[in-house]
């Protein structure tokens, strides 16, 4: 073999036939062209002449350069040159590839892919034995082995089943499965990298080394994988930490906030400061949609190290509220817990119920009002609770005031204070401003929330550090203490107005909030035994079925898990009660590869793949080839006339066989046809569909599968239709004028239509059918509805006007005022009415309340999506608008009809 720079010869001995082109000019050049065909004229014409020299002419020079140059494409054709070759060069004997495959090769697997099947290929054209030896331990928990020799082909198809495993890799095992390897001589070896110093990269380095050279191809710096580390619980936010492997320049990273349908929630970017290998930033969600949070991943960085998977502790906390005592029974709206059920309800899941029955749930935080006066027992087991990890949160009053609970984080004077009574001479006390280390801290004052009443504590040393809120005159208003791993918290004034107007302002709910966002997630009275995989997490970041080897997790495995095959990151427990388990438990720093051994050949991964030119060379030698026969035919008088079709023939099977040698033609692209699939049209006729409009978005996609499918259903039941599965279209390729109505959901970015596509759809809508357009989000300034003003700037349309309140729409099948979907709020437009345009019937309806969202359901007829704010009534008349369109699509405008009515029956004389 015969290399020179990026570019290798592996049958260099050829290329001595090129000494031969300088004797090929000679003979090409006294060679005289072939000679040219004359019609001569009558012999008469002949008579008289004389006769002269005749001389051979030369063949021109372009002509002769033009055939040199193809004999010079045939000889460095056969010579079979290869561009950026990266297999072995040298030797004859097996080649051995190692290969990164845990969570750090996620990120560039690609390039990896690339890589090998080159290394491959260029081993199966040289009759080169493989040997493959992946570095991570694999999922079905077997011992971590190398391939054994194998031809190349038997390991390409071994290769392509290898994917990245969402644990660390095991480089030391990796070396030992290479100890009972026999080799027949000595071996080439390739050592795939991650790039990242996992383990001991020098040694495993050094013990490759003993097979034969070794090279190794990694990551440059700038493409090494980034970790997201489990958020920590800062009140209302998440405290985020990604890690990068080097402290380079300044670099900037975007987390985003993923529901469990893969919907965003929000999203923040941190930045790494030059220097740094941290970056630090906070989430700031609502609430409410922190609660739907189920994962964090980097933008961008597909992998298991990339994601954070959340579970209850980071989620929607369950609540306990204690009833009973007190004037709570008799005058429910002047007790405690009737604001504290109001404050609670919208963010967290309230349990109410007597002391003892909620201790045996499991709960974050415990709330109690001033009742009667806690039992011994019941405070000691309170205590065992609190310091099991529960937060418990008190309210005071005239019982508390007596002084005789001990349940409490500070010492409490006996009796209360009053303030602006009668018999005092002080005046209602205003909050002050939180203090930075409160759990409270950021949240406004309001100015008119006066206490009037309040337990006061007795001083000490630490009153400061248990004060989590104070008056404006310093005295403390909410004090908390931490116990074992919980939470004990007091509030000085009672739950209800009665000492102040705190419960009736917003800040109360803000103050529950952060008070329920602190605590440390569920308690039970008993840990459960082990809990079974869920779901596993995928080298790539995504959520599968549980891998094979995957076992359940002890408390022991909890307190102190090891991530591999048997405990691989994922869900474990159940849908409705889960745990996390995430590779950044564990694995919280990365590095990159550092110094290997001496003659260890070091290079990147270039993106660009071993390139065999033989076949081009051949294909354009024989283009020349066609070229040089084309001009022959010309010089010699035969491309005119008859003459010109039986020669045209062959040129022109020629040039077929040499697009098909180049790799630009298939060779059965001259003769083969594809017959027209007619099953989705004769399934489309058959019965009656709706039909989705596919976006690429494989969610939203499967989410208008399922909408319509529910549809369909309250369709079947309550009318007279009679439909089956509804089928998804591609206005670009599918014929439309099949399905009556088509449903439109809009997606956040979307290519722009071919003219093809815009054609069609114009036509569709022309010929009587129907779309409903929806952008799914009733803010019109949402990126959805730029999208539906693009598509809708492409249609022939006539003016649009809001739904009018006697539409056909509003009575079709059932009488209706709006049109709610998953969401309310959206204006609903439709064509202006004109009877001279499809006798009435608007073609288009567009709005923004998410219908395929509240129709949806799954394989039991469960609904999959949640509605707000109307709950199950809303998606009960979503239902409705969805029937009620789909009939006005079916029977138009008859019901407008009706109208007339009165007039008709007054003509008849009825």
């Amino acid at each position: 073999m015969l290399q020179l720079g990026a570019l290798a010869f592996l049958n260099p001995a050829l290329l001595a036939a090129l000494v031969a082109l300088p004797a090929l000019w000679w003979l090409l050049r006294i060679t005289p062209p072939s000679p040219k065909l004359i019609r001569f004229p009558a012999v008469r014409l002949l008579f008289g002449l004389a006769q002269s020299e005749e001389t051979p002419a030369r063949t021109p020079l372009w002509l002769v350069l033009l055939r040199l140059l193809l004999a010079a494409l045939i000889i460095i054709g056969l010579a079979q040159p290869l561009l950026n070759p990266v297999g072995p060069q040298t030797g004859s004997g097996p080649l051995v590839v190692a290969i990164d495959n845990g969570w750090a090769a996620a990120r560039n697997w690609s390039a990896r892919q690339s890589m090998l099947a080159s290394l491959l290929e260029s081993a199966e054209r040289q009759s080169r034995p493989v040997v493959l030896l992946p570095t991570a331990p694999p999922a079905n928990g077997d011992k971590l082995q190398a391939s054994g020799l194998l031809a190349a082909a038997d390991a390409m198809r071994l290769a392509q089943a290898l994917k990245p495993l969402p644990w660390p890799t095991d480089r030391k095992a990796a070396l030992a499965a290479l100890d009972g390897l026999k080799l027949p001589s000595l071996a080439h070896v390739v050592w795939l990298s991650d790039g990242i110093a996992e383990g001991d990269a020098a040694a495993f380095a050094k013990g490759l080394q003993r097979l034969g050279p070794v090279r190794v191809v990694g990551d440059a710096i700038g493409s090494l994988p980034h970790l997201l580390l489990p958020p920590s619980t800062q009140g209302a936010q998440l405290g985020l930490t990604a890690v990068r492997a080097t402290s380079g320049g300044s670099e900037t990273v975007t987390v985003r906030a993923l529901d469990d349908r893969g919907h965003p929630a929000g999203e923040v970017s941190l930045a790494f400061e030059p220097g740094k290998r941290l970056a630090l930033g906070t989430l700031a969600l609502p609430v409410e949609l922190r609660n739907q949070v189920a994962r964090l991943e980097i933008a961008g960085e597909r992998s298991a190290a990339a994601t954070v998977l959340l579970d209850d502790r980071w989620r929607r906390r369950p609540v306990g509220l204690v009833t009973g005592g007190g004037n709570e029974q008799g005058e429910p709206l002047l007790g405690g817990q009737y604001y504290l059920e109001r404050a609670l309800q919208p963010y967290s899941e309230v349990v109410e119920g007597g002391l003892e029955q909620l201790l045996q749930r499991q709960l974050a935080v415990l709330v109690l009002t001033d009742r009667e006066a806690l039992t011994a027992p019941q405070r000691g087991r309170l205590d065992r609770w609190i310091r099991a990890g529960g937060t418990l949160l008190r309210f005071a009053g005239p019982r508390l005031a007596q002084g005789n609970d001990d349940l409490v984080p500070v010492k409490l004077r006996r009796g209360e204070r009053e303030l602006g009574g009668a018999m005092s001479w002080e005046k209602p006390e205003p909050l002050a401003a939180f203090d930075d280390k409160s759990p409270f801290s950021g949240l406004a004052v309001p100015a008119d929330v006066l206490i009037k009443r309040q337990v006061l504590a007795e001083p000490s040393l630490d009153l400061d550090s248990k004060t989590w809120a104070r008056l404006a005159d310093g005295t403390p208003l909410v004090t908390a203490e931490k116990r074992g791993q919980g939470w004990l918290v007091l509030v000085h004034t009672t739950a209800s107005p009665d000492w102040s107007n705190l419960p009736l302002s917003g800040l109360f709910v803000e103050m529950l909030q952060r008070i329920v966002a602190a605590s440390q997630g569920v308690v039970g009275t008993k840990a459960q035994a082990s809990l079974p995989p869920f779901k596993s997490l995928d080298g790539f970041g995504e959520l599968t079925s549980p891998l094979p080897a995957a076992s359940a997790l002890t408390p022991e495995d909890l307190a102190h898990p090891h991530l591999g095959p048997r405990h691989p990151p994922g869900y474990y427990g159940s849908q409705a009660s889960r745990r996390a388990l995430n590779l950044t438990n564990e694995v919280i720093q990365v590095f990159p590869l550092g110094p290997l051994p001496a003659g260890v050949e070091r290079s990147f991964y270039s993106g660009t793949r071993e390139r065999d030119l033989k076949p081009w060379l051949l294909g354009a030698a024989m283009l020349l080839a066609l070229i040089d026969l084309l001009v022959s035919l010309g010089l010699r008088g035969l491309l005119i006339g008859r003459r010109l079709r039986p020669v045209a023939g062959k040129a022109a099977a020629l040039l077929l066989f040499a697009a098909a040698l180049c790799g630009g033609l298939p060779a059965h692209a001259a003769t083969a046809t594809t017959d027209a699939d007619d099953s989705t049209a004769i399934a489309a006729t058959t019965s009656t569909r709706l039909a989705y409009v596919v976006t690429g978005d494989r969610q939203l996609d499967d989410i208008s599968k399922a909408g319509l499918t529910g549809l369909t259903f309250a369709l079947n039941a309550r009318t007279a239709v009679e439909a089956a599965s509804p089928m998804a279209v591609d206005p670009d390729k599918d014929e439309l004028a099949f399905f009556p109505l088509l449903y439109w959901p809009i997606p956040d970015e979307m290519p722009a239509l071919s003219a093809h596509a815009i054609e069609k759809l114009v036509e569709y809508l022309h010929n009587g059918g129907q779309i409903l357009f929806d952008a799914r989000d009733p803010n019109r300034s949402a990126p959805s509805w730029i999208v539906l003003r693009q598509i809708l700037e492409q249609l022939d349309l006539p003016a649009l006007v809001p739904v009018p309140e006697d539409h056909v729409l509003t009575r079709s099948f059932y009488l209706l005022r709006d049109f709610p979907g998953r969401f309310d709020g959206s204006t609903v437009w439709v064509e202006r009415p004109d009877d001279n345009v499809n006798d009435g019937v608007s073609a288009v309806v567009i709005g923004g309340n998410d219908w395929a969202g509240a129709w949806a359901v799954d394989e039991t007829g469960q609904p999959l999506e949640a509605v707000t704010p109307g709950g199950e009534r809303q998606r009960e008349m979503a239902l409705r608008f969805g029937i009620n369109l789909v009939m006005y699509a079916l029977t138009g405008n008859y019901k407008s009809d009706q109208v007339h009515l009165p007039a008709i029956l007054e003509r008849l004389g009825l």
